[in-house]
């Protein structure tokens, strides 16, 4: 899926989750819990009596809790309530941290210098937050010896246990052996 579907489907997803509010006539229900304008417990009154309020005050009904009994609607602006929202939605999605898999591929016969390289990568990924899938790739008859080769996965868990810890242990996988580190926290 490239860039431009997923920004499309966000756009789609956050479209849906505000225009699924009702307001004013679109309030069909006999009876709702009514909030003020500053946020002030008006009560439990009809949604007629609730819109004329509305309609008084020059602003909109706005149901803000659909699924509670009774529905709860407020008295606001619908374009800045609905700008606030927006505002919220980024924020929240600023703040929220995705999580890679980084991947690091070895082959049994790796030499030392090329293993403290790849440990580095794999110290780097793991500070950033990311998780670490560690691949032993076995070839031809390398196959034959892979039980003795599960030492350089050890070794390498073992080099970086200052920092990650093994969130799934060494499992072999057809042609592979892999294991999964994460941030020791």
């Amino acid at each position: 899926m490239d860039s431009y579907a997923i920004h499309f489907f966000i756009f789609l997803w956050r479209c849906k989750t505000i225009s699924e509010l009702m307001i004013n006539e679109q309030i069909r229900d006999k009876e709702v819990r009514l909030i003020g304008e500053e946020g002030q417990q008006l009560g439990i009154m009809s949604a007629k009596d609730a819109q004329k309020l509305a309609d008084e005050a020059g602003l909109d009904l706005v149901k803000i809790a659909p699924n509670a009994k009774p529905p709860v609607c407020k008295i606001v602006d619908y374009g800045k309530f609905k700008y606030e929202q927006t505002r919220k939605e980024k924020e929240a999605k600023k703040k929220q941290k995705v999580i890679e898999i980084k991947e690091i591929r070895l082959s049994p016969n790796i030499d030392t210098n090329d293993l403290n390289t790849k440990i580095s990568a794999a110290r780097k990924f793991i500070t950033k937050g990311d998780r670490v899938k560690v691949t032993l790739r076995f070839r031809g008859r390398e196959m034959a010896h892979m039980n003795t080769s599960k030492h350089i996965l050890d070794d390498f868990a073992q080099a970086l246990v200052d920092v990650a810890i093994i969130e799934k242990a060494p499992k072999v996988e057809g042609r592979s052996m892999t294991m999964f580190l994460t941030e020791k926290r």
